[in-house]
């Protein structure tokens, strides 16, 4: 049972995020496990602070654009979105796909700026402000890999350990020597490719992006969509293109308060930073 008003507080947020037609006090109630009374209250205070609105008397609650604000405001500050946009957006046209950029934010990647591609019939369109799931894709592969076999480990048993999703894909490493296998050889490749492990039928490429000093990790750079589309020879393709953006980011950003943040982030993974590695060297996690 979720206990604290704080906690409450932030866990009706997140229900809400998740919700986006909206929830009924009750339900909130219920899926939170806390007594209505106590939801009744918390969401009155969320509405005054303008965080929820009702959408009429005894109508569903829902989020306002207030944490949409923040967040953006957020990024705009830290110079994330006006520096990553054209670098994606490049790099969405040249795949057809989407192409993401996610952050280190502590011990998370979240996702913060993407671009669409052109490709018409399927279309992948994730949400942004994510966190992401580093066991089953590409960019967590891609972090992962930059660090020593103990942070990765203790990473992913953060998010849950080797406990897949009921909607994930029958790719999602299921073990510590197969995680540890698809980084390696991310680590060979020099970018991260995973089929059909986050969802059934999607594939990604991932690549991190390193400062143009240290070569410290402080994000990542993806492209992902239908595995229809991006069969696996295709990845192989697209992974020089995905490593080029992240090497145009890094130094597109050198100084701006995004980047300096990153790598305060990244210096808790002290692994993270070593050197790039080279294409076809095996190097030791």
């Amino acid at each position: 049972m979720t206990t604290g008003n704080l906690d409450r507080g932030l866990a009706i947020l997140e229900l809400l995020a998740a919700n986006a037609s909206g929830l009924p006090m009750h339900e909130i109630a219920e899926k939170l496990n806390i007594p209505r009374s106590a939801t009744h209250r918390l969401l009155v205070e969320l509405i005054r602070h303008g965080y929820v609105r009702q959408q009429k008397e005894y109508g569903e609650y829902t989020l306002t654009l207030k944490l949409c604000s923040l967040g953006l405001s957020q990024l705009s500050g830290m110079g994330v979105v006006d520096i990553s946009q054209p670098i994606l957006d490049d790099l969405a046209k040249i795949s057809g796909e989407v192409a993401r950029l996610s952050v280190i934010d502590g011990d998370q990647l979240v996702w913060v700026a993407k671009a669409q591609g052109s490709s018409s019939g399927l279309r992948f369109d994730p949400d942004m402000g994510g966190v992401v799931e580093l066991l089953s894709t590409a960019s967590g592969h891609a972090w992962l890999s930059c660090l020593s076999e103990e942070q990765a480990l203790e990473l992913v048993s953060k998010q849950g350990g080797f406990v897949p999703r009921g909607d994930s894909g029958p790719n999602v490493p299921r073990t510590v020597q197969d995680l540890l296998k698809q980084l390696h050889e991310a680590r060979v490749r020099g970018f991260s490719i995973v089929s059909e492990a986050v969802h059934l039928g999607i594939a990604a490429v991932a690549a991190p992006v390193r400062h143009p000093l240290s070569g410290q990790v402080i994000g990542v750079i993806s492209v992902a969509g239908p595995h229809l589309r991006l069969t696996d020879d295709r990845l192989e393709l697209l992974g020089p293109a995905v490593v080029a953006a992240t090497s145009d980011l890094a130094a597109a950003c050198a100084g701006s308060p995004f980047l300096k943040r990153a790598i305060a982030a990244a210096n808790r993974h002290p692994d993270g930073g070593a050197a790039p590695v080279k294409m076809g060297r095996r190097v030791k996690a």
